[in-house]
């Protein structure tokens, strides 16, 4: 089966291209540097030729509420105008966790706007929306800080494991299209100041946590389960302890 993964060189994108490779179907990693420009649309019909599922795990370079906005309006309708000529049978989307329940968020509202162009295509569709990656938890903690201290929201969050993200993807790839929205996520709640101790702790770090219900993530406030999975997520395996005690984290 020939797949076409848009973001094939990014974090999860590579992951993904190789999981996919090791089962022995053709696939592209399509970005730029492939030739293929999901904001122009340049190379995205030679590239979805013969094409029978495409998974987008592509992210705005910019967060600016405006830009983020253009960025997944644009190319979601790029690549879906595609995929529909090329008579793409799938396309999956890597989403969050969330993303209707933060109304208040510029991002947030660029990947609802994105869910509703797929929703509204003709092409055969799987959202995958997953909690946030564990490898994203330090540059979160430096969002929340200023100077030694980090101030923190006491929001559950439930980060999960690139490789784990991937793994699931790979499945959803080779599956049939749902039609609908699936939410990924990890056994485990923690509440964030919690994670920010764990964290620091395992870095040696001596920065002092602050909880703080009205500390902002990313300009926004978060209620209690803002960015948790519901009761029928996909569950991952790896917890966040595991990942703290591992030779990954620790490399």
């Amino acid at each position: 089966m020939k797949i076409v993964v848009l973001g094939g060189t990014g974090l999860i994108g590579t992951k993904l291209v190789r999981n996919l490779r090791q089962r022995e179907h053709e696939v592209i990693a399509a970005s730029p540097s492939s030739g293929v420009d999901i904001l122009t649309g340049k190379g995205l019909a030679e590239a979805f030729t013969g094409t029978q599922v495409v998974v987008d795990v592509t992210n705005s370079p910019s967060f600016e509420d405006q830009a983020v906005l253009n960025f997944f309006q644009t190319a979601g309708r790029n690549i879906l105008s595609a995929e529909a000529n090329a008579g793409v049978g799938h396309h999956v989307a890597l989403s969050i966790a969330g993303t209707d329940q933060l109304p208040d968020s510029g991002y947030m509202r660029a990947k609802v706007a994105q869910e509703n162009l797929i929703q509204a295509s003709k092409v055969p569709y799987t959202i995958v929306r997953s909690t946030q990656f564990m490898e994203f938890v330090n540059s979160i903690i430096q969002s929340f800080t200023d100077g030694k201290i980090v101030r923190v929201p006491a929001a559950f969050v439930q980060p999960i494991l690139s490789d784990d993200v991937a793994n699931a993807l790979t499945d959803v790839a080779l599956a049939k299209p749902l039609n609908g929205t699936m939410e990924l996520g990890v056994p485990e709640k923690i509440r964030f100041d919690d994670l920010t101790r764990r964290f620091l702790n395992a870095t040696h770090d001596e920065r002092q946590v602050i909880t703080d219900v009205h500390a902002k993530y990313f300009g926004i406030e978060l209620k209690d389960y803002s960015l948790t999975t519901g009761p029928d997520a996909r569950i991952a395996p790896t917890r966040f302890d595991n990942w703290l005690n591992s030779s990954a984290f620790k490399m």
